[in-house]
């Protein structure tokens, strides 16, 4: 019996992580979670992307998963309070809250939330995403989104910020062309692939992302089956767009801020046009530090 007191198997050997209420679902819209070391980019594609899904036409809900709580600032251009400093606010009476107490709207539409987290060392974010999808579907706010992006702390694989990969559909990871981001990278797979015994999440690929060559990446995704499904070059441009508070749809026109905007529309079509899941392998981290010898 797992901690939640269900039947269901644990996430793979010895896991303790609590499993997903089947009355949280989300159901109907297309959910994405996205992973990676920390400070490699993954909030600034989280955030193009959302805008690149919206120039498509899509209804966009972007989640950040981070006590950080900065995820959505450049679609917002402003810190939102998180759902847990709001139902705090309440006493966690969560039937006081109105929408606008928590959710904001951003560029070209995206719906922005900030889950937040709880205070260091005093809780769990698996709680944190739980009570985040439960408010929101408290407030019928998942009827009318056609696209969820989760965007989750780190490179950490804890059952409490795994937690998204059991809402999502597809999950990405984003890594550089450095041996730190390609490490971070084995072990996300490894978590993703304990989620997809239980949840219907499938790895989707990697995000190659602040990297002039992928030769790294590629030369490991041949090794253990994963797909590169986008590359953004290290560009001065994304930097600037961050300090800006803005995404790179707002930035000046320049060929490689053109070049860069092309890119993530591109992606954002194929993840909704969906890709068929690869089943990567990781490797054990003595093979990992073998494999990856760089000169």
């Amino acid at each position: 019996m797992t901690l939640d007191g269900s039947d269901s198997p644990p996430d793979g050997d010895g896991s303790v992580q609590v499993a997903l209420d089947p009355d949280d679902k989300i159901q109907g819209a297309k959910v994405f979670a996205v992973y990676g070391k920390g400070g490699i980019g993954k909030s600034t594609t989280s955030s193009n992307l959302s805008a690149a899904f919206s120039k498509l036409g899509h209804r966009v809900l972007q989640i950040g998963c981070d006590p950080k709580h900065d995820s959505t600032f450049t679609l917002t251009k402003k810190m939102m309070p998180t759902v847990i400093d709001v139902l705090e606010s309440v006493d966690f009476h969560s039937e006081e809250l109105r929408v606008e107490d928590f959710m904001f709207e951003g560029y070209n539409g995206v719906m922005c939330v900030e889950a937040g987290g709880p205070p260091a060392g005093t809780g769990c974010g698996g709680y944190v995403v739980g009570q985040t999808v439960k408010l929101l579907k408290q407030h019928h706010l998942l009827e009318d989104t056609d696209v969820v992006i989760f965007d989750v702390l780190g490179d950490v694989v804890c059952g409490g910020f795994a937690a998204p990969l059991q809402h999502a559909d597809s999950a990405v990871v984003v890594a550089a062309n450095d041996f730190d981001s390609i490490f971070a990278m084995n072990r996300i797979v490894a978590a993703i692939n304990a989620k997809a015994k239980n949840y219907n999440v499938r790895l989707a690929g990697v995000v190659a992302n602040r990297s002039a060559e992928t030769d790294e990446i590629d030369r490991f995704s041949d090794a253990i089956g994963m797909r590169r499904l986008a590359h953004f070059k290290d560009l001065d441009a994304i930097r600037r767009s961050r300090l800006k508070k803005c995404t790179l749809f707002e930035m000046e026109d320049s060929p490689e801020v053109e070049q860069a905007r092309q890119e993530y529309m591109k992606l954002a079509r194929t993840l909704w046009e969906g890709v068929d899941p690869v089943a990567a392998r990781p490797m054990k981290d003595r093979d990992i530090f073998e494999f990856l010898g760089f000169e």
